[in-house]
């Protein structure tokens, strides 16, 4: 028999919104399966963006994770730490599995020094200095996934398989599912573009009147489709606008649905076509193709969707990689480079040419 003593409960800490739960829907799964008979809380922030789905959101009552456990991202209130230490010292976490982005060494010093404070005594997935890099494949030209990274990091657990799309099932349930099936009756059974154009970076933003160009040509060499505009309450009007030009069947959900209800939608679509933002990767891990418009924020291939099938358009200028939510000096040089007529190559690629 082993002499190590049960793991009753894991914290997990993982930050962000949308999209940085999603990439990690891989680790999730592995630990789950490492730890079936663990509590799993999630550390996480509510929520960063005001744009932005919280974690809790996007796991919803999968049983990937049983709880979440607030934290305010930045915060420097005392207070607050001794609160949060506290709630973490009265779960008694076994183990923390450290899921954040790369981050400078002095954080991750800084954290571990926390968590320590804070009673844990087993970390899984806390880097050294030596594992602050990403990893970069020349023959590609692109960088390592952060699905791929963080896999990776946890790696001691065993094999997430960030390659396999059956690791970033959303586990959705029966009325998520017949939620998106009720929004779908208009369509009347008709095959089925979803389009989501908003973003929640200035950075990202391919801007509305590409939008509208690209859909009303995409609705002249489609016009059996249906269009699905999609997409938070904010970007209602964005949604509107952008469709003007589809004068066949087409509905506008923008803040009507949750992520696991819209990712449910997307799991019926022919095609998602959005920017760099998270409902690319709700429509990709439900093994929807999907053309993106990206500009060069992040390092090329971070943040691309999983799976085979998606077509990336992107033009990575000598600035790339600068992190930049709002860009000002180079007048958002890298998403501006993406023509329109790039984007509807893309999606010929994936539907075929025309009707």
């Amino acid at each position: 028999m082993s002499s190590e003593s049960p793991i009753r409960r894991v914290l997990i800490y993982r930050l962000g919104s949308l999209g940085d739960t999603v990439v990690a829907l891989p680790c999730f799964h592995l630990i789950a399966r490492s730890f079936p008979d663990a509590e799993r809380v999630l550390l996480t922030n509510f929520p960063v963006h005001a744009k932005a789905a919280a974690s809790a959101s996007v796991l919803g009552d999968s049983g990937l994770v049983h709880g979440t456990m607030r934290y305010t991202v930045g915060t420097r209130r005392i207070g607050e730490l001794l609160r949060l230490g506290r709630n973490i010292r009265r779960f008694r976490p076994d183990v923390l599995v450290y899921l954040m982005p790369l981050r400078l060494w002095k954080q991750v010093r800084r954290d571990r020094i926390f968590f320590r404070l804070a009673g844990v005594r087993r970390f899984v997935g806390l880097p050294t200095e030596q594992d602050m890099k990403r990893q970069y494949d020349a023959a590609t030209g692109l960088y390592e996934a952060e699905a791929m990274r963080l896999a990776r990091a946890i790696a001691e657990l065993g094999d997430a398989h960030a390659e396999d799309l059956a690791n970033w099932d959303m586990m959705l349930n029966a009325d998520e599912r017949s939620a998106a099936a009720e929004a779908l009756i208009p369509m009347r059974g008709k095959r089925f573009l979803v389009c989501a154009p908003g973003c929640k970076m200035q950075a990202n933003d391919w801007e509305k009147e590409n939008w509208r160009t690209l859909l009303g040509r995409l609705y002249r060499t489609y016009p059996s489709y249906g269009l699905v505009m999609s997409g938070g309450k904010e970007d209602v009007a964005l949604c509107e606008y952008a469709a003007l030009d589809w004068v066949g069947a087409k509905l506008n959900l923008a803040g009507w649905m949750g992520p696991r209800e819209s990712a449910a939608l997307y799991a019926q679509a022919a095609m998602f076509v959005g920017p760099d933002s998270g409902p690319k990767h709700l429509a990709a891990c439900m093994g929807v193709p999907c053309v993106c418009a990206f500009g060069a924020r992040n390092l090329p291939g971070v943040w691309f969707p999983p799976g085979t099938r998606n077509q990336i358009v992107h033009h990575p200028p000598e600035c790339f990689g600068c992190g930049l939510e709002t860009c000002i000096e180079m007048k958002k040089k890298c998403i501006r480079s993406v023509m329109v007529e790039e984007m509807e190559q893309a999606v010929e690629r994936v539907l075929g040419y025309g009707e």
